[in-house]
């Protein structure tokens, strides 16, 4: 019985290994297989032009009970007395393969994404009063693919996002600073955001800063069309922060891959371009630094809706084209690191107290101007 339950161990063992072992050299075709809609693109028509003036068209915005983005964990609380109005756009919430486009109304969707506000978006609340739309995103499929259903699931999605900007801006004040920022899909959508709503435009001298997080910006063939500049020392204001983050051994070919077909804002090639990296520990492009810069970084608990901040742990340094490394994979923050030891999930969380303060400082220098 003893010899059976060894040999059952190993074997155990052999699989567990295999598995691994698959996942790192099939891991991006085995996620487009199970995560790619096999569907059509359905188009939808766009929303009514008031739709962004309901509420309940908004994740976050100051006047919902329970607000989820005003979460913080212990030792930090939410302002009383917001300065700035921030426009946040989150992640991919929608991972259904049976549509290209989430309903508005899908619950899991939706409660997923306000796990996302706490996480992210709560780095803000101690400077702004945080706005935060639905939005009908594109499924997490369509970024795994650059067919033309996954483009227009993703066009589709931003309509509304723009939608919500400007209904956004009618609701807060006329004058008010405005932090921008967004994850993953939702920084996709900031870039379209800051080219067509920021670059050329009064409305650039408001931008407190924007952050363009989880979402590869090109330094030469995007930012000379987005009307801001990349942020170059820690206390500029009007400037892009943007960052992806990745332990060692990093492979970022899955991002460079795609980023590299495509044509920037400016209209030039992104092939081979250097990217944005702003070090969120220090507010420094290409810079590095060790963990004890590391104001705070969130651990979740298991059930991803309480997390404790740790200082301290995990350092970060921009490094190749422009990835942000944070060396040995770190204790574990969660369970959800993509392929190539992509810490994408992770981007605000391993630097959130960062984050907060770099945010509190770039408006002091904003209103000090």
């Amino acid at each position: 019985m003893a010899r059976k339950f060894l040999y059952l161990v190993a074997a155990i063992i052999m699989l567990t290994v295999a598995a691994a072992f698959a996942y790192r050299l099939f891991g991006a075709q085995l996620i487009r297989q199970a995560m790619v809609p096999t569907t059509t693109f359905k188009a939808e028509p766009a929303l009514a032009g008031n739709a962004y003036d309901d509420r309940r068209m908004w994740l976050a915005r100051p006047d919902i009970p329970d607000n989820p983005a005003l979460w913080t964990p212990r030792g930090y609380t939410p302002t009383t007395h917001p300065q700035a109005a921030v426009f946040f756009i989150h992640p991919t919430s929608y991972l259904n393969r049976a549509q290209w486009n989430a309903p508005l109304d899908d619950a899991e969707a939706n409660t997923r994404a306000a796990l996302f506000l706490r996480g992210q978006a709560s780095a803000f609340n101690g400077i702004g009063a945080i706005w935060a739309p639905r939005y009908r995103q594109a499924t997490f499929g369509a970024f795994l693919t650059d067919s033309k259903a996954a483009l227009d699931a993703r066009a589709l999605a931003y309509r509304d996002v723009l939608s919500a900007f400007d209904a956004f801006l009618k609701q807060i004040g006329p004058n008010q600073p405005i932090i921008l920022a967004g994850h993953s899909q939702g920084a996709l959508h900031l870039t379209h955001l800051l080219h067509d709503r920021v670059a050329g435009t009064p409305l650039a001298r408001r931008i407190v800063a924007a952050y363009v997080i989880g979402w590869p910006v090109s330094k030469t063939a995007d930012v000379p069309a987005l009307g801001l500049s990349e942020c170059t020392t820690p206390d500029q204001a009007g400037c892009i922060l943007s960052w992806q983050t990745f332990a060692e051994p990093a492979d970022p070919s899955l991002i460079f891959d795609a980023f590299d077909a495509t044509t920037g804002f400016t209209g030039a090639p992104r092939a081979g371009t250097a990217l944005v990296c702003t070090n969120p520990l220090t507010g420094m492009p290409d810079d590095a630094a060790p963990a004890d810069a590391n104001q705070g970084t969130l651990y979740p608990a298991a059930d991803l809706r309480t997390a404790t901040i740790t200082p301290g742990r995990i350092g970060a340094k921009c490094e190749g084209r422009g990835i942000l490394s944070i060396g040995t994979p770190p204790d574990l923050v969660g369970n959800y690191v993509l392929p190539g030891n992509n810490y994408h999930v992770f981007d605000y969380s391993l630097f959130w107290a960062n984050i907060r303060a770099d945010a509190a400082r770039r408006l002091s220098s904003f209103e000090s101007r």
